[in-house]
Protein backbone atom coordinates (compact mmCIF):
# COMPACT_ATOMS: atom_id res chain seq x y z
CA UNK A 1 0.00 0.00 0.00
CA UNK A 2 1.28 3.47 -0.89
CA UNK A 3 1.86 5.65 2.17
CA UNK A 4 1.31 9.36 1.56
CA UNK A 5 1.43 10.44 5.20
CA UNK A 6 3.78 9.45 8.00
CA UNK A 7 3.43 12.69 10.01
CA UNK A 8 0.24 14.74 10.17
CA UNK A 9 -0.80 17.91 12.00
CA UNK A 10 -4.52 18.16 12.69
CA UNK A 11 -6.35 21.30 13.81
CA UNK A 12 -9.84 20.76 15.15
CA UNK A 13 -12.20 23.76 15.29
CA UNK A 14 -15.22 23.02 17.49
CA UNK A 15 -18.68 24.44 17.04
CA UNK A 16 -20.43 26.74 19.51
CA UNK A 17 -19.38 24.82 22.63
CA UNK A 18 -18.64 26.24 26.10
CA UNK A 19 -17.16 22.98 27.42
CA UNK A 20 -13.44 22.55 28.13
CA UNK A 21 -11.64 20.99 25.14
CA UNK A 22 -10.54 17.98 27.18
CA UNK A 23 -13.90 16.48 26.22
CA UNK A 24 -12.64 16.19 22.64
CA UNK A 25 -9.49 14.37 23.75
CA UNK A 26 -11.49 11.91 25.81
CA UNK A 27 -14.02 11.47 23.01
CA UNK A 28 -11.18 10.74 20.57
CA UNK A 29 -9.61 8.28 23.03
CA UNK A 30 -12.83 6.37 23.69
CA UNK A 31 -14.23 6.33 20.18
CA UNK A 32 -10.84 5.79 18.53
CA UNK A 33 -10.28 2.71 20.65
CA UNK A 34 -13.72 1.42 19.67
CA UNK A 35 -13.18 2.08 15.96
CA UNK A 36 -9.75 0.45 16.03
CA UNK A 37 -11.24 -2.72 17.51
CA UNK A 38 -14.03 -2.75 14.93
CA UNK A 39 -11.78 -2.04 11.94
CA UNK A 40 -8.73 -4.01 13.01
CA UNK A 41 -6.01 -1.39 13.38
CA UNK A 42 -3.96 0.06 16.25
CA UNK A 43 -4.47 3.56 17.65
CA UNK A 44 -3.05 4.98 20.87
CA UNK A 45 -3.02 8.46 22.45
CA UNK A 46 -0.25 10.22 24.33
CA UNK A 47 0.22 13.75 25.71
CA UNK A 48 0.80 16.49 23.14
CA UNK A 49 4.40 17.06 22.14
CA UNK A 50 4.32 20.84 22.00
CA UNK A 51 2.70 23.89 20.46
CA UNK A 52 -0.78 25.15 21.14
CA UNK A 53 -2.71 25.33 24.39
CA UNK A 54 -4.50 21.99 24.09
CA UNK A 55 -4.09 18.79 22.13
CA UNK A 56 -2.79 15.22 22.06
CA UNK A 57 -0.50 12.92 20.11
CA UNK A 58 -1.72 9.87 18.18
CA UNK A 59 0.22 6.85 17.03
CA UNK A 60 -1.59 4.52 14.65
CA UNK A 61 -0.78 1.54 12.47
CA UNK A 62 -3.33 1.03 9.72
CA UNK A 63 -3.00 -1.37 6.80
CA UNK A 64 0.64 -1.96 7.72
CA UNK A 65 1.58 1.74 7.70
CA UNK A 66 2.64 3.61 10.86
CA UNK A 67 1.50 7.22 11.26
CA UNK A 68 2.16 9.90 13.87
CA UNK A 69 -0.40 12.70 14.27
CA UNK A 70 -0.44 15.76 16.50
CA UNK A 71 -4.00 16.98 17.07
CA UNK A 72 -4.70 20.44 18.45
CA UNK A 73 -8.02 21.98 19.44
CA UNK A 74 -8.32 25.62 18.37
CA UNK A 75 -10.18 27.00 21.35
CA UNK A 76 -12.89 29.64 21.31
CA UNK A 77 -14.94 28.20 24.21
CA UNK A 78 -14.18 31.31 26.29
CA UNK A 79 -15.90 33.50 23.69
CA UNK A 80 -18.86 31.11 23.75
CA UNK A 81 -19.06 31.21 27.55
CA UNK A 82 -18.98 35.01 27.56
CA UNK A 83 -21.84 35.09 25.05
CA UNK A 84 -23.88 32.79 27.30
CA UNK A 85 -23.42 34.90 30.43
CA UNK A 86 -26.88 36.47 30.26
CA UNK A 87 -29.61 36.78 32.84
CA UNK A 88 -32.95 35.06 32.31
CA UNK A 89 -34.69 38.29 31.22
CA UNK A 90 -31.79 39.04 28.84
CA UNK A 91 -32.16 35.58 27.29
CA UNK A 92 -35.83 36.27 26.58
CA UNK A 93 -34.74 39.54 24.99
CA UNK A 94 -32.36 37.51 22.81
CA UNK A 95 -35.28 35.29 21.85
CA UNK A 96 -37.21 38.24 20.46
CA UNK A 97 -34.21 39.70 18.59
CA UNK A 98 -33.16 36.37 17.12
CA UNK A 99 -36.64 35.42 15.97
CA UNK A 100 -36.98 38.85 14.36
CA UNK A 101 -33.58 38.53 12.61
CA UNK A 102 -34.51 35.26 10.90
CA UNK A 103 -38.19 35.99 10.26
CA UNK A 104 -37.97 39.62 9.12
CA UNK A 105 -35.10 38.85 6.74
CA UNK A 106 -37.01 35.92 5.25
CA UNK A 107 -34.08 33.61 6.05
CA UNK A 108 -36.17 31.23 8.13
CA UNK A 109 -38.59 30.44 5.31
CA UNK A 110 -35.82 30.07 2.73
CA UNK A 111 -33.86 27.74 4.99
CA UNK A 112 -36.87 25.44 5.14
CA UNK A 113 -36.46 24.84 1.40
CA UNK A 114 -33.16 23.14 2.16
CA UNK A 115 -33.68 21.03 5.28
CA UNK A 116 -36.47 21.20 7.83
CA UNK A 117 -34.45 19.46 10.57
CA UNK A 118 -32.04 22.29 11.41
CA UNK A 119 -34.86 24.84 11.08
CA UNK A 120 -36.88 22.89 13.63
CA UNK A 121 -33.75 22.81 15.80
CA UNK A 122 -33.58 26.61 15.47
CA UNK A 123 -37.25 27.01 16.38
CA UNK A 124 -37.05 24.59 19.29
CA UNK A 125 -35.41 26.96 21.83
CA UNK A 126 -37.96 29.66 20.99
CA UNK A 127 -40.93 27.41 21.65
CA UNK A 128 -39.23 25.71 24.62
CA UNK A 129 -38.45 29.02 26.35
CA UNK A 130 -41.95 30.35 25.70
CA UNK A 131 -43.43 27.14 27.10
CA UNK A 132 -41.22 27.39 30.17
CA UNK A 133 -42.37 30.97 30.70
CA UNK A 134 -46.03 30.03 30.31
CA UNK A 135 -45.69 27.15 32.77
CA UNK A 136 -43.95 29.43 35.28
CA UNK A 137 -46.57 32.17 34.85
CA UNK A 138 -49.40 29.67 35.13
CA UNK A 139 -48.10 28.15 38.34
CA UNK A 140 -47.24 31.59 39.67
CA UNK A 141 -50.76 32.86 39.02
CA UNK A 142 -52.23 29.69 40.55
CA UNK A 143 -50.13 30.24 43.66
CA UNK A 144 -51.24 33.88 43.83
CA UNK A 145 -54.94 33.10 43.42
CA UNK A 146 -54.94 30.15 45.81
CA UNK A 147 -52.97 31.93 48.51
CA UNK A 148 -55.03 35.11 48.18
CA UNK A 149 -58.25 33.14 48.71
CA UNK A 150 -56.86 31.31 51.73
CA UNK A 151 -55.40 34.43 53.33
CA UNK A 152 -58.59 36.35 52.66
CA UNK A 153 -60.53 33.78 54.64
CA UNK A 154 -57.94 33.62 57.43
CA UNK A 155 -57.53 37.38 57.86
CA UNK A 156 -61.30 37.93 57.78
CA UNK A 157 -61.53 36.01 61.04
CA UNK A 158 -59.73 38.86 62.79
CA UNK A 159 -62.03 41.51 61.31
CA UNK A 160 -59.27 44.13 61.05
CA UNK A 161 -60.53 46.94 58.77
CA UNK A 162 -58.25 47.77 55.83
CA UNK A 163 -55.82 44.94 56.52
CA UNK A 164 -57.46 42.30 54.36
CA UNK A 165 -56.85 43.70 50.85
CA UNK A 166 -53.32 44.94 51.54
CA UNK A 167 -52.11 41.86 53.33
CA UNK A 168 -53.63 39.22 51.08
CA UNK A 169 -52.70 40.92 47.82
CA UNK A 170 -49.13 41.76 48.82
CA UNK A 171 -48.19 38.40 50.30
CA UNK A 172 -49.91 36.45 47.54
CA UNK A 173 -48.25 38.51 44.78
CA UNK A 174 -44.81 38.02 46.34
CA UNK A 175 -45.41 34.28 46.62
CA UNK A 176 -46.61 34.09 43.01
CA UNK A 177 -43.58 36.00 41.73
CA UNK A 178 -41.33 33.77 43.81
CA UNK A 179 -42.80 30.71 42.10
CA UNK A 180 -42.36 32.27 38.64
CA UNK A 181 -38.70 33.20 39.11
CA UNK A 182 -37.93 30.05 41.07
CA UNK A 183 -39.30 27.84 38.33
CA UNK A 184 -37.52 29.79 35.57
CA UNK A 185 -34.25 29.41 37.47
CA UNK A 186 -34.92 25.68 37.82
CA UNK A 187 -35.48 25.35 34.08
CA UNK A 188 -32.20 27.14 33.42
CA UNK A 189 -30.36 24.96 35.94
CA UNK A 190 -31.68 21.86 34.14
CA UNK A 191 -30.72 23.12 30.68
CA UNK A 192 -28.35 20.20 30.31
CA UNK A 193 -31.57 18.24 29.79
CA UNK A 194 -33.63 20.78 27.85
CA UNK A 195 -30.89 22.60 25.81
CA UNK A 196 -33.22 25.56 25.38
CA UNK A 197 -30.88 28.23 26.75
CA UNK A 198 -27.83 26.71 25.06
CA UNK A 199 -29.43 26.68 21.61
CA UNK A 200 -30.93 30.12 22.12
CA UNK A 201 -27.49 31.57 22.88
CA UNK A 202 -26.06 29.72 19.89
CA UNK A 203 -28.49 31.17 17.34
CA UNK A 204 -28.48 34.57 19.06
CA UNK A 205 -24.68 34.71 18.73
CA UNK A 206 -25.04 34.55 14.94
CA UNK A 207 -28.21 36.61 14.62
CA UNK A 208 -26.93 39.52 16.72
CA UNK A 209 -24.40 40.44 14.04
CA UNK A 210 -26.61 39.56 11.09
CA UNK A 211 -24.24 36.83 9.94
CA UNK A 212 -21.02 38.81 10.44
CA UNK A 213 -18.38 37.76 12.96
CA UNK A 214 -18.05 39.80 16.16
CA UNK A 215 -14.66 41.53 16.57
CA UNK A 216 -13.44 39.20 19.31
CA UNK A 217 -14.15 36.17 17.12
CA UNK A 218 -12.40 37.73 14.13
CA UNK A 219 -9.34 38.32 16.32
CA UNK A 220 -9.37 34.70 17.48
CA UNK A 221 -9.75 33.45 13.90
CA UNK A 222 -6.69 35.47 12.94
CA UNK A 223 -4.77 33.72 15.73
CA UNK A 224 -5.96 30.36 14.44
CA UNK A 225 -4.76 31.33 10.97
CA UNK A 226 -1.30 32.16 12.33
CA UNK A 227 -1.10 28.76 14.02
CA UNK A 228 -2.09 26.90 10.85
CA UNK A 229 0.27 29.02 8.72
CA UNK A 230 3.17 28.11 11.00
CA UNK A 231 2.38 24.39 10.66
CA UNK A 232 2.36 24.77 6.87
CA UNK A 233 6.01 25.88 7.12
CA UNK A 234 7.01 22.81 9.15
CA UNK A 235 7.95 19.25 8.26
CA UNK A 236 4.56 17.57 8.00
CA UNK A 237 3.21 15.41 5.22
CA UNK A 238 -0.29 16.81 5.68
CA UNK A 239 -1.90 19.64 7.60
CA UNK A 240 -5.56 18.79 8.11
CA UNK A 241 -8.15 21.31 9.34
CA UNK A 242 -11.36 19.83 10.74
CA UNK A 243 -14.34 22.14 11.27
CA UNK A 244 -17.37 20.73 13.05
CA UNK A 245 -20.83 22.34 13.10
CA UNK A 246 -20.36 26.14 13.26
CA UNK A 247 -16.62 25.51 13.37
CA UNK A 248 -16.93 24.59 9.69
CA UNK A 249 -17.77 28.11 8.56
CA UNK A 250 -15.01 29.54 10.76
CA UNK A 251 -12.57 27.20 9.00
CA UNK A 252 -13.83 28.37 5.59
CA UNK A 253 -12.93 31.97 6.38
CA UNK A 254 -9.61 31.11 8.06
CA UNK A 255 -8.43 29.01 5.12
CA UNK A 256 -9.64 31.57 2.57
CA UNK A 257 -7.61 34.25 4.37
CA UNK A 258 -4.47 32.08 4.36
CA UNK A 259 -4.68 31.32 0.65
CA UNK A 260 -5.42 34.94 -0.29
CA UNK A 261 -2.39 36.03 1.68
CA UNK A 262 -0.16 33.53 -0.12
CA UNK A 263 0.56 31.63 3.09
CA UNK A 264 0.00 28.12 1.72
CA UNK A 265 3.37 27.18 0.20
CA UNK A 266 3.32 25.18 -3.03
CA UNK A 267 6.12 22.93 -1.76
CA UNK A 268 4.71 22.57 1.76
CA UNK A 269 2.55 19.89 3.37
CA UNK A 270 -0.67 18.81 1.66
CA UNK A 271 -3.54 20.92 2.97
CA UNK A 272 -6.85 19.23 3.71
CA UNK A 273 -10.13 20.62 5.01
CA UNK A 274 -12.75 18.29 6.44
CA UNK A 275 -16.08 19.97 7.29
CA UNK A 276 -18.46 17.91 9.44
CA UNK A 277 -22.14 18.49 10.22
CA UNK A 278 -22.04 22.03 8.83
CA UNK A 279 -24.68 24.68 9.54
CA UNK A 280 -23.35 27.18 7.00
CA UNK A 281 -26.78 28.36 5.71
CA UNK A 282 -27.82 29.46 9.22
CA UNK A 283 -25.14 32.13 8.79
CA UNK A 284 -24.85 32.67 5.04
CA UNK A 285 -28.61 33.31 4.70
CA UNK A 286 -28.41 36.37 6.94
CA UNK A 287 -28.00 39.80 5.30
CA UNK A 288 -24.60 40.77 6.76
CA UNK A 289 -22.79 37.48 6.06
CA UNK A 290 -20.82 39.16 3.25
CA UNK A 291 -17.50 37.81 4.48
CA UNK A 292 -18.62 34.19 4.72
CA UNK A 293 -20.30 34.22 1.31
CA UNK A 294 -17.20 35.74 -0.26
CA UNK A 295 -14.96 33.20 1.45
CA UNK A 296 -17.16 30.32 0.27
CA UNK A 297 -17.07 31.58 -3.31
CA UNK A 298 -13.28 31.96 -3.16
CA UNK A 299 -12.30 28.79 -1.32
CA UNK A 300 -14.38 26.48 -3.51
CA UNK A 301 -12.20 27.30 -6.55
CA UNK A 302 -8.75 26.89 -5.01
CA UNK A 303 -6.30 24.15 -5.93
CA UNK A 304 -4.20 24.73 -2.81
CA UNK A 305 -6.38 22.42 -0.72
CA UNK A 306 -8.68 19.42 -0.79
CA UNK A 307 -12.10 20.00 0.81
CA UNK A 308 -14.41 17.16 1.78
CA UNK A 309 -17.76 17.84 3.44
CA UNK A 310 -19.45 15.04 5.43
CA UNK A 311 -23.00 15.21 6.77
CA UNK A 312 -25.83 12.72 7.27
CA UNK A 313 -29.61 12.94 6.82
CA UNK A 314 -29.93 11.36 10.27
CA UNK A 315 -28.34 14.45 11.83
CA UNK A 316 -31.26 16.81 12.38
CA UNK A 317 -28.98 19.65 13.47
CA UNK A 318 -26.98 19.87 10.21
CA UNK A 319 -27.82 20.87 6.66
CA UNK A 320 -27.29 17.35 5.45
CA UNK A 321 -26.00 16.83 1.90
CA UNK A 322 -26.30 20.56 1.16
CA UNK A 323 -23.40 21.93 -0.85
CA UNK A 324 -22.57 24.89 1.44
CA UNK A 325 -21.36 26.98 -1.50
CA UNK A 326 -24.17 26.46 -3.97
CA UNK A 327 -27.05 26.58 -1.48
CA UNK A 328 -25.64 29.91 -0.29
CA UNK A 329 -26.12 31.23 -3.84
CA UNK A 330 -22.45 31.96 -4.47
CA UNK A 331 -21.31 28.91 -6.45
CA UNK A 332 -19.09 30.33 -9.22
CA UNK A 333 -18.09 28.90 -12.56
CA UNK A 334 -15.09 26.68 -11.99
CA UNK A 335 -16.21 25.48 -8.56
CA UNK A 336 -14.17 22.43 -7.57
CA UNK A 337 -14.96 22.04 -3.84
CA UNK A 338 -16.31 20.60 -1.67
CA UNK A 339 -16.86 16.91 -2.31
CA UNK A 340 -20.13 16.32 -0.45
CA UNK A 341 -20.43 12.87 1.12
CA UNK A 342 -22.99 11.20 3.35
CA UNK A 343 -22.07 9.45 6.59
CA UNK A 344 -25.36 7.55 6.06
CA UNK A 345 -26.02 6.71 9.70
CA UNK A 346 -28.73 4.18 8.83
CA UNK A 347 -26.13 2.17 6.88
CA UNK A 348 -22.93 2.78 8.84
CA UNK A 349 -24.53 2.12 12.22
CA UNK A 350 -25.98 -1.28 13.02
CA UNK A 351 -29.79 -1.42 13.48
CA UNK A 352 -29.33 -1.80 17.23
CA UNK A 353 -26.96 1.17 17.45
CA UNK A 354 -29.15 3.32 15.21
CA UNK A 355 -32.18 2.49 17.36
CA UNK A 356 -30.23 3.53 20.45
CA UNK A 357 -29.10 6.87 18.98
CA UNK A 358 -31.94 7.82 16.64
CA UNK A 359 -33.71 10.25 18.96
CA UNK A 360 -30.59 11.54 20.69
CA UNK A 361 -30.28 14.50 18.35
CA UNK A 362 -27.32 16.24 19.95
CA UNK A 363 -25.37 12.99 20.27
CA UNK A 364 -25.96 12.29 16.58
CA UNK A 365 -24.58 15.72 15.73
CA UNK A 366 -21.25 14.47 17.15
CA UNK A 367 -21.38 11.05 15.50
CA UNK A 368 -18.93 12.21 12.83
CA UNK A 369 -16.25 12.22 15.56
CA UNK A 370 -17.23 8.77 16.80
CA UNK A 371 -16.94 5.10 15.90
CA UNK A 372 -19.15 3.44 13.30
CA UNK A 373 -19.82 -0.26 13.73
CA UNK A 374 -20.39 -0.64 9.97
CA UNK A 375 -17.91 1.92 8.55
CA UNK A 376 -17.83 2.69 4.85
CA UNK A 377 -15.74 5.34 3.08
CA UNK A 378 -15.79 7.77 6.01
CA UNK A 379 -13.88 6.89 9.18
CA UNK A 380 -12.77 9.87 11.29
CA UNK A 381 -9.81 7.97 12.72
CA UNK A 382 -8.53 6.84 9.33
CA UNK A 383 -8.81 10.42 8.06
CA UNK A 384 -6.97 11.94 11.04
CA UNK A 385 -4.47 9.13 11.77
CA UNK A 386 -4.29 7.07 8.57
CA UNK A 387 -1.61 6.90 5.88
CA UNK A 388 -3.48 8.71 3.08
CA UNK A 389 -4.01 12.42 2.58
CA UNK A 390 -7.57 13.66 2.55
CA UNK A 391 -7.38 14.10 -1.22
CA UNK A 392 -6.03 10.60 -1.82
CA UNK A 393 -8.46 8.91 0.58
CA UNK A 394 -11.53 10.21 -1.22
CA UNK A 395 -10.12 10.38 -4.74
CA UNK A 396 -12.51 9.04 -7.35
CA UNK A 397 -15.62 9.36 -5.18
CA UNK A 398 -18.65 11.31 -6.41
CA UNK A 399 -21.05 13.52 -4.54
CA UNK A 400 -23.77 11.88 -2.49
CA UNK A 401 -26.72 10.89 -4.67
CA UNK A 402 -29.12 13.17 -2.79
CA UNK A 403 -26.92 16.24 -3.08
CA UNK A 404 -28.85 19.49 -2.50
CA UNK A 405 -27.79 22.55 -4.49
CA UNK A 406 -30.93 24.70 -4.19
CA UNK A 407 -29.82 28.34 -4.10
CA UNK A 408 -32.66 29.68 -1.97
CA UNK A 409 -30.64 32.53 -0.47
CA UNK A 410 -31.96 36.07 -0.96
CA UNK A 411 -28.68 37.61 0.13
CA UNK A 412 -25.79 36.82 -2.22
CA UNK A 413 -23.59 39.92 -1.86
CA UNK A 414 -19.99 39.15 -0.93
CA UNK A 415 -17.18 41.00 0.80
Amino acid sequence: MTQDVAKRRVFYIPGYDPIHPRRYRELYRKEGRAQAQISGYDLTLAPKRGGGPYGWHVTSTQDGAAVEADIEVLIWADIVRDSMANSIPATYGQLLRTAWAYIASGALFRLMRLRKGPVIAALYPIFALILQLLVALGLGFGTYAGLAAYLGWAVSLFSVPGLLPFFTTGVSALAGLGVVFGLLRWFRKKDGTFYAYYLMHDYAFTARWGGANPPELEARMAQFGETIAQALQEDWDEVLVVGHSSGAHLAVSILADLIRAGRVPADGPALGFLSLGHVVPMVSYLPKAHRLRGDLAYLCTRAELAWVDVTAPGDGCAFALCDPVRVSGVGPQGQRHPLVLSAAFTQTLSPARWKELRWRFFRLHFQYLCAFDRPKAYDYFRVTAGSKTLAARFAGLSHAKSLITTAANKFTSVA
